[in-house]
């Protein structure tokens, strides 16, 4: 990551973000950032978060870069919005009402220690096997959890058990990111 985001890149994302469920909904051609320079061409990983009324409606992205920054919020806005199998897909009247989070993220680094892990600045992804869960930088920091409850948390969402990070097989690995959305980031 060469520099940190402007507000008037974080502003775009946003707006992008919003167009690409508008032009969904109208079966319009999906919209593009032009032209797209600096951090938003980068290969990056990146989350959309969809909230209503306060509460998850919605949150799928990609760890590692796939895809431009700008390319991976949009798909990922699709499917935050309608693949998300935790939820019925979005309905156009839902819309005005959804307040959507992008969180823009730093390669994964694996640690060699759990103490490693900063609550508030990582996020973390546990792998064991074939399972691995992932959780955002954010979700600690929302629900005041300390290092181990966030580690076990992920270990969860992996579908592994509590305190699976303590397996000295478990890898863990940790990122930061950029967390901006429609109420810290206003006119986007």
């Amino acid at each position: 990551m060469e520099r940190p985001l402007t507000v008037e890149e974080k502003r775009s994302l946003l707006s992008l973000a919003r167009k690409t469920l508008e032009a969904r909904f109208k079966n319009e051609p999906l919209p593009e950032i032009e032209p797209p320079d600096g951090p938003l061409t980068e290969i990056r990983g990146a989350f959309v978060t969809l909230k209503k009324d306060g509460q998850l409606r919605g949150c799928i992205g990609h760890v590692a870069g796939v895809e431009p920054l700008w390319e991976s919020v949009r798909s990922n806005t699709i499917n935050a919005a309608f693949h998300d199998p935790r939820f019925n897909p979005l309905s156009p009247d839902e819309l005005p009402s959804v307040h959507i989070e992008i969180s823009a993220l730093t390669p994964l680094k694996e640690v060699s220690s759990p103490d490693e892990v900063k609550v508030g600045t990582h996020g973390v992804m546990i792998e064991h096997g074939l399972f691995r869960g992932l959780l955002l930088p954010q979700v600690a920091t929302e629900y005041g959890w300390d290092r181990e409850t966030f580690l076990d948390y992920t270990c969860r969402k992996a579908g592994l058990s509590p305190g699976c990070w303590k397996d000295p097989v478990t890898r863990i690995m940790v990122f930061s990111a950029e967390v901006f959305s429609e109420d810290s980031v206003p006119d986007a």
